[in-house]
């Protein structure tokens, strides 16, 4: 399993360089990073006294690292998660904020296990989930992967702009799917038959 470093290299590694995609509403992103969340940390990496799309620019691999570690795996709390988890959640974390944490905690309570779905690890959150680790070890990892999965497809169903994420030009599995399909264990993915038939209503 990889480790929290490990993830936040992949991440930077994955997300790549400089982007502005006007179908994004991350708008001005490097490495994952966005600029909103750049003038949330008042990061000016230029030494201009602003923090503007010049500092997204600026932004290197290693300081993008620390920013996911500290601020979307420290910060959230999601060490208190067991481990078996961490990496997945970590992941959609950097994708998605709290809707990461919120995923988690609608299947905690479809596993009859009593939690808010507020998009916080508190306590009551952390308790569960340790628990349905121990219930489910073997399957609780796989079983958040594809509710990430569903989640993805769902904004896909509801947001049009948001489906080029899901499915490539060709149809087949786009970003979004394959990275929920990286924390899966090969047996619950979906064939590109099952894919295809998944979206087959979207224009």
């Amino acid at each position: 399993m990889l480790n929290v470093a490990q993830v936040a290299a992949e991440i930077v590694a994955r997300e790549g360089g400089y982007v502005n995609d006007p179908d994004d509403p991350g708008g001005p992103t490097k490495y994952g990073v966005t600029l909103a969340t750049l003038r949330r940390l008042n990061r000016d990496l230029t030494g201009d006294r602003r923090v503007t799309e010049a500092d997204i620019r600026a932004l290197t691999e290693a300081e993008a690292a620390r920013i996911f570690v500290d601020q979307f795996f420290k910060a959230p709390g999601l060490d208190r998660l067991p481990e078996a988890i961490q990496p997945s959640v970590f992941d959609m974390y950097v994708n998605s904020g709290a809707n990461a944490v919120r995923i988690l905690q609608r299947l905690l309570c479809d596993m009859r296990m009593a939690v808010d779905v507020d998009g916080v690890i508190g306590p009551q959150t952390a308790l569960a989930a340790g628990r349905a680790q121990a219930a489910a070890a073997g399957f609780f990892a796989d079983a958040y992967g594809i509710a990430r999965r569903n989640y993805y497809y769902a904004l896909g169903d509801a947001r049009p702009a948001s489906r080029k994420y899901c499915r490539r030009r060709d149809g087949g599995k786009g970003g979004w799917i394959l990275r929920a399909e990286a924390f899966i264990a090969p047996k619950y993915h979906l064939t590109d038959a099952e894919h295809r038939a998944r979206v087959a209503g979207w224009a």
